[in-house]
């Protein structure tokens, strides 16, 4: 296990460089930069702020700087446009995006689970039909197009919640625009494997031993058929945490999602580096426990 941590540790991060290398040549690859917008300043002005951020020099060398910095300093930087500190601002809209993932991370789960446990259990029957239906329907919806009926319903047409305040913030909205998707996605993929491990020989064994039947379901058949579910759960909960840029820009929310929306608008190199290495490093960690958890639910999983 511990050769295994360390093994998968030295290509996370592999991975997190390669992701800032492509983010930044791509991001510096597209015509413009963060101070082109300005139409106030002068071309002696932009000079001096591109040299006070060090974007006059060449490329790769930026990139070098801002790696070393980031590695040995621990500096995100500042945000070019706003002169606050990327890590700090980061952090603040984490507050937010954490809330609304986990909340929509925890309803999809088990909602996912319940409803694929039911269709897979009533095979055939109107309550399967049911959840196949609307579990379609939700992964065909895209989340903006949920978000924009649910606001535009729930919150101006009938007024039965109130739209999204700093001071009075309201999740229930939010939570389900980001928690529809995955939830029919797990309540499909756990259907196929409570299905697929319902018909395995020690289900059947374990039933003519006269076992309880809540026994063999969540003890047997639930278990094994959560290692598909895990293996989507784990990237599913980092990327929510993160939080959506389209649903949180439609709510107004003010997480980290809205942040990095409007750092791509205003070109903010660094808060684009920021957020893009702090979600690739959510992703593997992520990727990381999952393998571990792998582990915990079957034994007979090896790692060698």
């Amino acid at each position: 296990m511990a050769k295994y941590v360390v093994k998968r540790t030295i290509l996370a991060i592999i991975t997190v460089i390669l992701i800032s290398a492509i983010t930044f040549f791509t991001m510096y690859a597209v015509p413009g930069g963060p101070f082109d917008s300005e139409k106030a300043l002068s071309p002696a002005v932009q000079a001096a702020l591109e040299e006070r951020y060090g974007l006059n020099d060449p490329v790769p060398v930026q990139y070098l700087n801002y790696m070393r910095r980031l590695v040995f300093e621990l500096d995100f930087g500042v945000g070019l446009k706003t002169g606050r500190d990327v890590f700090a601002t980061i952090m603040t809209g984490m507050r937010t995006s954490a809330k609304l993932g986990l909340s929509a991370a925890a309803v999809a789960i088990v909602f996912g689970l319940v409803l694929g446990s039911l269709a897979a259990l009533n095979r055939g029957k109107l309550i399967d039909r049911l959840v196949v239906f609307f579990s379609t329907l939700a992964t065909s919806v895209p989340s903006f197009v949920l978000a924009t009926l649910l606001l535009l319903i729930f919150s101006i047409q009938l007024g039965w919640v109130p739209a999204w305040s700093a001071s009075n913030p309201n999740y229930i909205l939010p939570v389900i625009s980001l928690a529809m998707y995955p939830m029919a996605y797990i309540t499909r993929l756990t259907k196929t494997s409570m299905l697929d491990a319902l018909n395995q020989d020690y289900i059947r064994t374990a039933r003519a031993k006269g076992v309880a039947n809540y026994k063999v379901i969540f003890k047997h058949a639930l278990r094994n058929a959560l290692i598909p579910v895990v293996t989507y759960v784990g990237p599913m909960i980092a990327f929510i945490i993160t939080g959506s840029m389209v649903v949180e820009t439609i709510f107004s929310t003010g997480g980290l999602g809205q942040e990095f929306v409007s750092a791509i608008t205003n070109r903010d190199y660094t808060m684009i580096m920021g957020t893009t290495i702090f979600l690739a490093v959510l992703m593997v960690v992520a990727n990381l426990i999952t393998d571990i958890v792998y582990k915990i639910i079957d034994p007979r999983i090896s790692f060698d």
